[in-house]
C-alpha cells in the first residue's frame, strides 16, 4: 500500500494546498518514488460543472470525462501523471452514493450515519488504487473549522490511526501574516489553526508556513514550541516569482526531506531538480516578449482561465520568451471599436465560454484577426465563434448562430443528438441535466494530410479533451471552406469537425477541444507553442 500524505489547511483559503501538493510530488518524482494525487471538496455539488466560473474558477476535465476542480490541473502540469474521476470527490458525490446505497438496502435496515458510512465512504475512496504508487498525496479542500469539512477530517484521522504513522503523514499549511505597522511577522493565526486541527484528533507532523516575508529561526521555534512539532518541521513557503520554482525552493527548505523522515526515509536518493532548474531559467531570462490578447468573458476571475494561462506560459517557454497576457472583457468590444484595443498585440485567442453573454465582442474580435492577419487561437467556443464571423461576413449570411443561445436563421452551430466513442453510440438532448451531459473527455481525431495542424502535431491522429454541447454543423462546412476556413480534423466517424485552419492567414486555427489541459512546463502543448513562435514572427514585423 501507498505511503499516504494528507494536506490540510487552514487561516484562510487559497493559500495554495494544490500547489503545494502539486510541487511535493513533483519533488518526490524528482527522488525516483512514483505518486498519484487525489482532491477532497467539501462543497454539496456532485462536481463542479454546473458551478460558475466566477464562483468556482476553473473546471479541469480529465481523459475519462470527469469535470474536477481546478487543482488537478496544477497535479498534472507538476506530475506528468494523467488525473482520473477517482482523482476528485465531493460531499455531494459521497452523499448521493450513501443515499443510493440506503435505498437499494445496501445497509440491511441499519441506521445510516455520518459515522460511520459517510466517513468509511471516504475512506474507500482515498484507498483505491493505492497499491499501485509509493505515495498517494490527499489533499483536503477549504480550511480546517469549516463546518462542511468536518467528515473528511474525521475520515482521514480514522486513516492515520488504521495506518500508524510508518504509513501516514500530515501536512497542515497556515498562513503567517506580516503587519506592516508592527513589522514583524504573527504566529498566532498559525497557533491557533493547528489548535483547531488538534481538537479534531489529528496532530500535523509537518507546517508548511506561507510568508512574505524571511521567518526568523527564532519564530519558527516559536511555532514549533506552540504546535508540538520539531523546528526542523516548521517549513517556510515564500511568495515565489514563478510557480514552476516551488519544487526547488521547498527543497531547499527541506518540505521533501522531513516529509521522508516522518516515514523513516532517511536515505532516499537526492532529487534530481535540473529539468524544473531549466523551466525557472526560461522564465526567468528570456530572449523577448509577446504580447497576446485573451478575449474572453469571465477575466474577472483569474482562476476561470487557469490551465490556458499556464498554456500560454508553456508556449512562451518553449520559444524562450515571455508571453505578456492582456486580458479583455469581450463584451468592450460591442460598446468600442476593437482595434482600439488590439492595435499593436502579437496574437489574440478566444478561449471557451458558455452562453449569449460577450459573444458579439468575441466575434468582433475575430474579425480583427482575420483581415489584420494577426495569429489568431480560438478554443471550442473560440472557434463556434470564428465560424460564425466567416458565415455573416464572408457568405454573408445575415443571423448566422449558435442554437445554443436562440433559433438563429442559419444555425452554423448546433447540438449534434449522437455520436461515437470508440464502439459505443451516445446521445445526448436540449433538455436533459447540466451536469455531465456534454462531450466530455479525450476523443481522438484525424488530422488532414498537409495541414498545418497535421504539420504542428507530427501525426496524422491525436486525441484532445472536450467539454462542451454543440458543434460546427457540417452542413455550412463546405461553403466556409470555399471562403478559406477548411476543417482540417475531424472525428474518426467524420460527422464532428474538430480543427478549423485557414492557409490564408500566417496563423488563424480553431480547434473544438481543449488543448490547454494537456499542456505541462515541462512538454508545452505543440499548438501553443507553434502559436506563440507565430506571434514571435508577428512582433518582428510590427
Amino acid at each position: 500500500m501507498a505511503r499516504m500524505i494528507f494536506i490540510t489547511g487552514g487561516v484562510v483559503s487559497s493559500l495554495g494546498k494544490g500547489l503545494a501538493s502539486a510541487a511535493l510530488g513533483a519533488l518526490l518524482q524528482a527522488r525516483g518514488y512514483s505518486v498519484r494525487l487525489r482532491k477532497l471538496d467539501p462543497y454539496l455539488n456532485v462536481d463542479p460543472g454546473t458551478m460558475s466560473p466566477f464562483q468556482h474558477g476553473e473546471v479541469y476535465v480529465t481523459d475519462d470525462g470527469a469535470e474536477t476542480d481546478l487543482d488537478l490541473g496544477h497535479y498534472e502540469r507538476f506530475t506528468g501523471v494523467a488525473s482520473a474521476r477517482s482523482d476528485n470527490v465531493t460531499s455531494g458525490r459521497i452523499y448521493s452514493e450513501v443515499i443510493a446505497k440506503e435505498r437499494r438496502g445496501d445497509y440491511l435496515g441499519r441506521t445510516v450515519q455520518v459515522i460511520p458510512h459517510v466517513t468509511d465512504a471516504i475512506k474507500d475512496f482515498v484507498l483505491a488504487g493505492s497499491n499501485d504508487v509509493d505515495f498517494l498525496l490527499c489533499e483536503i479542500g477549504g480550511t480546517v473549522g469549516d463546518i462542511e469539512g468536518l467528515p473528511f477530517f474525521e475520515a482521514i484521522r480514522q486513516l492515520g490511526n488504521e495506518l500508524g504513522h510508518e504509513r501516514a503523514c500530515f501536512v497542515h499549511l497556515t498562513l503567517l501574516p506580516y503587519i506592516e505597522t508592527a513589522g514583524e511577522l504573527k504566529t498566532k493565526p498559525t497557533q491557533h489553526s493547528v489548535k483547531e486541527l488538534r481538537s479534531i484528533g489529528i496532530q500535523p507532523d509537518v507546517l508548511l508556513c506561507r510568508s512574505t516575508h524571511p521567518i526568523p529561526l527564532d519564530e519558527r521555534r516559536k511555532i514549533a514550541l506552540f504546535c508540538n512539532v520539531s523546528a526542523e518541521r516548521v517549513i517556510p513557503a515564500r511568495d515565489l516569482a514563478t510557480i514552476y520554482d516551488a519544487p526547488i525552493a521547498y527543497h531547499r527548505e527541506g518540505l521533501d526531506t522531513q516529509i521522508l523522515s516522518v516515514f523513516g526515509l532517511k536515505d532516499a536518493p537526492a532529487p534530481d531538480l535540473s529539468r524544473w532548474q531549466n523551466v525557472v531559467d526560461r522564465v526567468n531570462n528570456p530572449e523577448g516578449e509577446v504580447r497576446i490578447a485573451v478575449v474572453g468573458k469571465y477575466i474577472s476571475v483569474k482562476d476561470s482561465y487557469k490551465s490556458l494561462s499556464e498554456a500560454l506560459t508553456h508556449g512562451g517557454l518553449a520559444n524562450n520568451v515571455r508571453v505578456r497576457m492582456e486580458w479583455i472583457d469581450s463584451e468592450i468590444f460591442e460598446r468600442d471599436d476593437a482595434a482600439v484595443y488590439l492595435e499593436g498585440v502579437n496574437g489574440i485567442l478566444v478561449p471557451g465560454g458558455f452562453g449569449e453573454r460577450g459573444t458579439e465582442g468575441k466575434i468582433a474580435a475575430v474579425k480583427f484577426a482575420r483581415e489584420r492577419k494577426v495569429p489568431f487561437f480560438g478554443i471550442c467556443y473560440g472557434l463556434h465563434m470564428a465560424v460564425i464571423e466567416a458565415a455573416r461576413t464572408q457568405l454573408g449570411l445575415e443571423g448566422a448562430g449558435s442554437t445554443e443561445n436562440g433559433t438563429p436563421k442559419h444555425p452554423v452551430i448546433a447540438m449534434m443528438t449522437e455520436w461515437t466513442k470508440g464502439n459505443d453510440l451516445e446521445v445526448r438532448s436540449k433538455g436533459g441535466d447540466m451536469g455531465g451531459t456534454m462531450r466530455l473527455g479525450a476523443y481522438p481525431a484525424v488530422l488532414s494530410s498537409g495541414s498545418r495542424v497535421a504539420e504542428i502535431y507530427g501525426v496524422s491522429k491525436i486525441s484532445e479533451r472536450h467539454r462542451h454541447r454543440y458543434e460546427v454543423n457540417t452542413e455550412y462546412t463546405d461553403a466556409l471552406a470555399g471562403q478559406g476556413l477548411k476543417v482540417t480534423g475531424w472525428s474518426p466517424d467524420g460527422k464532428l469537425p474538430e480543427i478549423m485552419e485557414r492557409s490564408d492567414h500566417p496563423w488563424f486555427i480553431g480547434v473544438q477541444f481543449h488543448p490547454e489541459l494537456k499542456s505541462r512546463p515541462l512538454e508545452p502543448h505543440p499548438l501553443f507553442a507553434s502559436f506563440i513562435r507565430a506571434a514571435v514572427e508577428q512582433s518582428r514585423l510590427v
